[in-house]
């Protein structure tokens, strides 16, 4: 069972009294507000996001069945990818009886477990003259016991005995309706890693007359491929083993390759490019939906700052843990690992690590600057903000690219190294192309699957020729070092008299994330892939508070959700699952700078009232 503060569940009786939806309670309470909500590697939502945070845990599931390297194992983790299981979990039942007349959604529904536990719900489709009723499953702040269904797509990591039980009677709005449906098969999610693709055209580009629409990275990769959901284009093919030749650009083969190539042409593209891109585009919805001219004591960019915390989850996820010290499997794992790479880790950019890479301080300075923006009303301020954040998340896809092109001239060129290269370039070149054509062409050419030579100086030169252009510097991108720290002859940081970090490889393997590297035959010793497990605590993402300001999670669509802000709840993400592996192993560096604010006489007070009311309430 789920379980809640005594102050939301306290709230939920009242809405269920009153019939409120769960969102309008739990969002524009103010006693809700005061609340804190668990830190997203360092940083501090200011909603409840844990469910947006727990979508990495699909990456992980997913890499676990690629792991396996049996055709069983490829097309469960395909499973995963198109249908989720750890994010926005919503049970589909057949009711007894035809509904009269629509339901309001987000109408409140409660109802029995498979383990026996009252569990609680919203309505997410219940439309009149039909049977079929979908059900959000409410969710905790509390991130390591977000939701208590999760199955989808799952097999590794199912989780059952939150979900309704298989028949019974559930009450919604305070009318009780006999239902069945089956819990193994009936219960899926309306967020996932293909959503953040197929969502592109809708939500970036064809997005109608909003401010920054279309969506500036967006477009630069939709018009360099001329396909908006070129991401899952990109893995579909990997996965099927097929070719791509429906791109403007960079169209490619895929079937001759074996399964460790297909494996990271997988993983790393759910990341890189899928990911990569919702992130940004949670930001750009934030600076949207805010606005300027309203009341802050009205909490009127709420949702604004929920978008903004989502973006921030979706980037670094729930397995980072608080501080970002945990090996996770998105971006901000991958910034981590490539920063021991390119000596670019800790505050200064100096380091080899293990540490937070530069790039994820400076992201989490960024995302608190946001988010005290969009909260104070500065809506044209924050602009530049994301901006700059747009930026820095740039900088592990080139030094990535660069990595690869440095062992695919100097060493084995297998087709696993050939893979990762050509992933990572796939993932920043339609960037480079909206820079300079010459350069991006020159990198592809060097880094496609199809080349049969690759200049690494060639590659090296084409990236610095639009470093300016993309609001970085040769010191934050750094130079290529061995496991002593060491700079390769050839690959070391060009000079641009910048002041950003650079990183280096520890010669660690870190790469066990999505989008890091794998250890490869050239490699230096150190697994990219593994990204970096300190996080800044940057990737927060508050997803869009209770009232929604109209992005995609609070919309619900059920299942074919792309996994945006659906829900923007605020907090909660972990399964409860190793991966958390959080940041107690703190390794002493500066990384830990994250937020955490202690609790001041204000929060006192706010647990000495939480402890009186938790006294007062039993769930049975």
């Amino acid at each position: 069972m789920v379980r809640f503060t005594s102050i939301a569940l306290s709230a939920l009786l009242v809405q269920i009294a009153s019939g409120q939806s769960i969102r309008a309670a739990n969002v524009h309470s103010n006693v809700a507000r005061n609340l804190s909500y668990d830190r997203i590697a360092g940083y501090e939502p200011n909603s409840k996001v844990t469910d947006h945070n727990a979508l990495d845990r699909d990456q992980k599931f997913m890499e676990i069945e690629l792991s396996k390297g049996t055709p069983t194992g490829l097309a469960r983790a395909k499973r995963i990818y198109q249908e989720g299981g750890n994010s926005k979990s919503y049970a589909e039942i057949t009711l007894s009886v035809v509904l009269p007349a629509a339901i309001q959604d987000k109408t409140v529904v409660t109802g029995t477990s498979v383990g026996d536990e009252l569990i609680f719900g919203k309505v997410m489709s219940a439309e009149g003259n039909q049977r079929i009723v979908k059900i959000q499953y409410d969710t905790s702040q509390n991130q390591a016991t977000w939701v208590g269904c999760r199955v989808g797509g799952l097999n590794e990591g199912r989780e059952t005995n939150g979900c309704f039980k298989d028949s019974g009677t559930i009450v919604i709005d305070g009318k009780s309706y006999q239902y069945t449906y089956d819990s193994t098969v009936d219960n899926k999610n309306g967020r996932t890693l293909q959503g953040f693709s197929t969502a592109v055209e809708s939500k970036m580009i064809a997005c109608g007359t909003a401010a920054g629409c279309p969506m500036k990275d967006a477009k630069f990769f939709t018009d360099y491929y001329g396909q908006a959901n070129y991401g899952d284009l990109w893995i579909q093919a990997a996965f099927n083993g097929g070719s791509l030749t429906n791109f403007d650009y960079g169209n490619t083969n895929f079937s001759s390759l074996g399964y460790s190539a297909q494996s990271e042409l997988i993983k790393k593209g759910t990341v890189c490019m899928n990911t990569f891109m919702y992130v940004i585009r949670e930001f750009e919805d934030a600076i949207a939906d805010c606005r300027s001219q309203c009341d802050t004591s009205t909490n009127c960019n709420d949702d604004p700052v929920h978008a903004w915390d989502e973006g921030v989850a979706f980037y670094a996820g729930s397995l980072e843990g608080l501080d970002g010290y945990s090996s996770g499997r998105m971006l901000h794992q991958l910034a981590d690992k490539r920063c021991r790479n390119f000596k670019t880790c800790g505050l200064n950019g100096d380091l080899d690590g293990p540490t937070t890479s530069s790039v994820n301080h400076g992201l989490l300075k960024l995302f608190n600057r946001g988010k005290e923006q969009l909260l104070s009303n500065q809506c044209a301020a924050a602009r530049p903000t994301v901006q700059e954040i747009a930026s820095l998340m740039y900088i592990p896809l080139i030094q990535g690219t660069l990595r690869y092109a440095y062992f695919l001239q100097t060493g084995d060129r297998n087709e696993k190294q050939r893979a990762e290269g050509a992933v990572f370039a796939a993932s920043v070149v339609p960037r480079v192309h909206a820079a300079s054509a010459s350069a991006a062409s020159i990198i592809s050419s060097n880094m496609s699957l199809e080349a049969t030579i690759t200049s690494f100086s060639s590659v090296k030169t084409a990236f610095e020729s639009v470093y300016a252009e993309l609001g970085i510097t040769c010191r934050q991108v750094g130079g290529i070092v061995n496991s002593e720290g060491m700079y390769y002859p050839g690959a070391e940081p060009c000079a641009s008299g910048s002041d950003d970090d650079s990183t280096s490889d520890d010669g660690s393997d870190d790469d066990t994330s999505g989008c890091s590297d794998d250890k490869t035959a050239s490699d230096d010793g150190s697994d990219d892939d593994k990204a970096a497990s300190t996080d800044d605590g940057s990737d927060d993402d508050k997803e869009k508070a209770s009232t929604d300001d109209g992005s995609d999670d609070d919309k619900e669509e059920a299942s074919t959700d792309d996994g945006s802000d659906d829900d923007k709840e605020k907090a909660a993400t972990d399964d409860g699952s190793d991966d958390d592996k959080a940041a107690a192993a703190d390794d002493g560096t500066d990384d830990d700078g994250a937020g955490c604010s202690g609790v001041g006489s204000t929060g006192i007070s706010t647990v000495v009232l939480l402890l009186s009311m938790v006294s007062a309430f039993v769930v049975l």
